[in-house]
């Protein structure tokens, strides 16, 4: 067995990174680091599907790479997926860069792959250079220890088996096992950070420091076992701020050491970054501030921050729905119609009880969110009350605000659903039949928290 492939032997049983059975997705790309992985694998006797993604970005050279892969495969015996993309649109429908967009292309169909062939893992060909590499940029960005102590050897279903194998380690491989690879034209130009700090910035510490690699590598392996004691003592402190979709934002800032880190560790794999992260932190005690991620928003509610799925943030959806049954959807409503005489009312926030004429006169019953300008006839009182107003008094967040559903017969609402009912269709001694309706979910976060 070559020494190269008695390193990526240990790190995959000291790291678990794969099992003897199952399937492996080998991401290929025809040059040197990935056509000696996926030697490697199968030279170990692992399973491999090798995948090859062609985005059209260098012309003819592009069409080479993956005539490349292809061949590649066939030598070593396994079978090549190749996925052709249109990096362009996808740039112009994400608002990313060209570098950003093949990354999420690349690996949102290697999950594909994963989950189509029951794989165990995607294998990725990044290296120790690739590793330092990595590094320089995250210290360049300001990162901490999480981007600092660089690649992980696992991430998800992601695995990284060559990561204390050099370029130079890789290369004397290829050339004992006669395998041949490509070189992407692109790796020489110094348009892009990363080939600036490969190209220029790192040959000069080796040349001014000979053994920089190997510190390098020493260092980037403290830093890796220090990064996994730090992300436990963080997921253990963090309990103590958290509860479910709430964070306890007065009491971290108060009590936590580094309250702005704390809040960064929880917050950044949701996709926030740290100039958000600090803004909140300054923001507590006050309220209505809300910060947007891809799919997530954080809205400060004076001591609290709420986290809450984009899609439920800004959901205006209207939802027919019959009153005659119980509801399903968009939430929970269990209907009951009970003769006047068995009728005993309970007080309880979300249950409203209405005269049984609500269904007549061809009702059309709505669910929908509130809106700016809704108004609705309290029970027990004269006149219309805003709902915004009704929200103050409640003193309501803005995530909760945007969690509001009501309840509308022909336009007009009748219950802000768990929190007041309208005078309308009420129980009166002349009252024969009585519409109880129930709502199955907890109708405040902040009630949860009190």
């Amino acid at each position: 067995m070559h020494l190269m492939e008695e390193r990526i032997l240990k790190n995959i049983q000291r790291y678990e990174l794969l099992n003897d059975n199952d399937v492996i997705i080998v991401a290929l790309s025809g040059g040197a680091d990935s056509v000696a992985l996926l030697a490697v694998l199968v030279s170990l006797g692992y399973k491999c599907v090798a995948a090859h993604c062609n985005f059209h970005l260098r012309g003819e050279e592009s069409d080479r790479d993956e005539a490349h892969a292809r061949l590649v495969s066939t030598e070593q015996g396994v079978e090549c997926e190749v996925k052709h993309f249109d990096v362009s649109v996808y740039e112009n429908e994400h608002g990313v860069s060209t570098e950003m967009a093949c990354r999420e292309l690349r690996y949102a169909w290697f999950e594909q792959l994963r989950v189509e062939y029951n794989a165990q893992a995607i294998a990725v060909a990044h290296h120790r250079d690739d590793d330092i590499e990595t590094m320089f940029l995250n210290l360049l960005r300001g990162s901490g220890i999480a981007g600092v102590a660089a690649m992980k050897w696992r991430n998800g279903y992601v695995v990284r088996p060559m990561l204390n194998s050099s370029r130079n380690d890789i290369e004397m491989y290829l050339e004992a096992r006669g395998l041949k690879y490509i070189v992407d034209s692109t790796n020489a130009q110094i348009n892009y950070k990363r080939n600036r700090l490969r190209n220029i910035v790192l040959p000069a510490l080796r040349e001014m420091f000979p053994n920089a690699d190997e510190m390098l590598a020493k260092s980037l392996s403290h830093l890796k076992e220090n990064r996994e004691i730090y992300n436990r003592l963080v997921a253990q402190t963090t309990e103590r701020y958290r509860q479910g979709d709430i964070i306890n934002l007065m009491e971290m800032v108060e009590t936590a050491p580094a309250p702005a880190t704390m809040l960064y560790e929880m917050l950044y794999p949701m996709g926030f970054n740290i100039t958000q992260v600090n803004a909140i932190v300054d923001m507590v005690g006050q309220s209505g501030k809300v910060f947007y991620a891809r799919q997530w928003v954080a809205v400060v509610n004076r001591r609290w921050l709420q986290i809450v799925p984009v899609a439920e943030f800004e959901n205006d959806d209207a939802y027919n729905v019959d009153l005659s049954q119980d509801v399903v959807s968009p939430i929970q409503l269990q209907i009951k119609e009970i003769p006047t005489q068995e009728f005993k009312p309970v007080k309880d926030d979300n249950v409203i009880y209405l005269d049984a004429k609500v269904l007549s006169d061809d009702a059309h019953f709505v669910i929908r969110r509130w809106r700016n300008g809704d108004r609705i006839a309290p029970f027990g009182m004269s006149g219309t009350k805003k709902l915004s107003d009704l929200f103050s008094d409640a003193k309501l967040s803005v995530a909760e605000k945007q969690r509001v559903w009501v309840l509308e017969r022909n336009n007009e609402i009748l219950w802000v659903i768990g929190m007041r009912a309208s005078r309308h269709f009420k129980v009166t001694k002349n009252t024969t039949s009585v519409l109880q309706i129930k709502a199955l979910y907890r109708s405040s976060l902040k009630r949860d928290l009190q």
